[in-house]
């Protein structure tokens, strides 16, 4: 596939970041037996995964703004233009040694994402995506599934755990999808959920309380893959109210009915 300049700039800085983290992940089952544990290992890991990414994207525009998981937001002398980046998605599944997770790279211009890279250095899967460029993973081309009732859907969910997210809503939700679908996955990674609907793996996708660096790249990766994302009240404010329903046209739909009868109880 062809890539712009920017995206090149975007994919060297996940590429790299991802081989740092790659061999922090080789440490963590060493860790697990130790009473301390690999916590403190692990936040590391991300601090320094964020440390890469960022001064690869800023070296190669320094104007631009910054918006990281772990650094927080920092504006750009462009204006136009802000990276949004979560430098270790799935931290949890990193702490575990479970090889789910992704540095995730996104590239906002007036406030739309234009380019996403989402790197998992475990499975070694580089997904990317530009704005009427079309989706790819490993330079092959990706398309949401083609399904189109929820009775044949594998659907991708959050799950709101301890002292994060509505308990008791969620449970709501899940008893209305559960009941439609072949089968629900909680993966533990937005941005690969994000990626595995954009690639056909998952038919569809749903979760609230998100930061915007953890659905950035995603957004643009189902879009260009020729899927629907919306939030929660079926608009396009994914990253301003932290919530996404994803799929092909008619199973972002369907899904989406299905969560909205909550709001019936």
């Amino acid at each position: 596939m062809a890539r712009s300049a920017l995206l090149n700039v975007m994919v060297q800085a996940a590429l790299k970041a991802g081989r740092s983290l790659t061999r922090d992940f080789g440490e963590v089952q060493n860790l697990q037996v130790s009473v301390k544990g690999p916590s403190d290992f692990v936040s590391q890991a991300d601090l320094k995964a964020e440390k890469i990414v960022r001064t690869e994207l800023m070296r190669a525009r320094p104007t631009y703004g910054f918006l990281g998981e772990e650094g927080g937001e920092e504006e750009g002398t462009d204006g136009q233009h802000r990276w949004i980046v979560d430098p270790l998605d799935g931290t949890t599944n990193f702490l575990h040694g479970i090889p789910q997770f992704a540095v995730s790279v996104a590239l906002e211009r007036s406030g739309e994402i234009v380019a996403g890279v989402i790197f998992n250095p475990a499975l070694d899967e580089l997904f990317v995506a530009e704005k009427g460029g079309g989706a790819f993973c490993n330079d092959r081309r990706i398309r949401v599934s083609a399904r189109r009732n929820l009775s044949d859907a594998v659907i991708g969910c959050g799950v709101p755990h301890l002292g994060r997210g509505h308990h008791g809503k969620f449970l709501v939700e899940l008893r209305h999808v559960m009941g439609e679908v072949a089968g629900i996955r909680r993966m533990g990674a937005a941005s690969l959920d994000l990626a595995y609907v954009a690639a056909g793996r998952l038919d569809g996708f749903w979760e609230e309380g998100l930061a915007p660096w953890d659905m950035a790249a995603g957004l643009i990766m189902v879009r260009e893959a020729g899927g629907f994302v919306s939030d929660m009240k079926g608009g396009q404010q994914s990253l301003a109210t932290g919530s996404v329903v994803a799929g092909n046209e008619m199973m972002r739909i369907a899904l989406y009915d299905q969560l909205q009868r909550r709001l019936e109880k």
